[in-house]
């Protein structure tokens, strides 16, 4: 694995966010590689290039130019939904998790990097995640068909 690539996405599932599911320039690393078929039919598939727990990432400190982090947000949940799948789920601890985690990116992160982190607040209110992690973000977006995804840009 070339871990000399510019860009990590820490907790990539199926690439969803991505224009580019292939970027030359980043490394997928996810929790898990696995494969669905979903109930309309569609094949979800979660195949990361590097396999590992984001609150423990086995990069060296200050390696990527650009880190992105989409952690799984939602605790209430089936773990034969869909949105279990697609998504992942929280853990009962997910303040340190999600603390952890957002450590970890700023950790791996060079110095005047970018961590783009990525939020669904159904569950969580951001204001909460905000507080756990610790950090303000420069500045986000909200986008979704409710607004309930927030985008939230930070500098290291």
């Amino acid at each position: 694995m070339d871990y000399k690539k510019k860009i990590l996405d820490a907790t990539c599932g199926a690439r969803m966010m991505w224009f580019d599911k292939n970027h030359p320039n980043a490394i997928y690393a996810d929790q898990r590689e696995e494969v669905h078929t979903l109930c309309d039919g569609r094949v979800l598939e979660i195949k990361p290039d590097v396999i590992h727990n984001f609150t423990k990432m086995p990069f060296e400190d200050d390696t990527f130019y650009l880190v992105v982090f989409d952690p799984p947000h939602l605790i209430r949940l089936g773990e034969t939904s869909w949105m279990f799948k697609k998504y992942g789920k929280l853990f009962p601890d997910w303040k340190d998790m999600i603390k952890q985690g957002f450590d970890e990116c700023m950790r791996v992160l060079k110095k005047d990097g970018t961590l783009i982190f990525k939020w669904n607040e159904i569950q969580i209110k951001t204001n909460e995640v905000v507080e756990v992690i610790g950090h303000k973000p420069l500045f986000g977006h909200p986008s979704g068909k409710h607004g309930r995804t927030k985008w939230m840009t930070f500098m290291k």
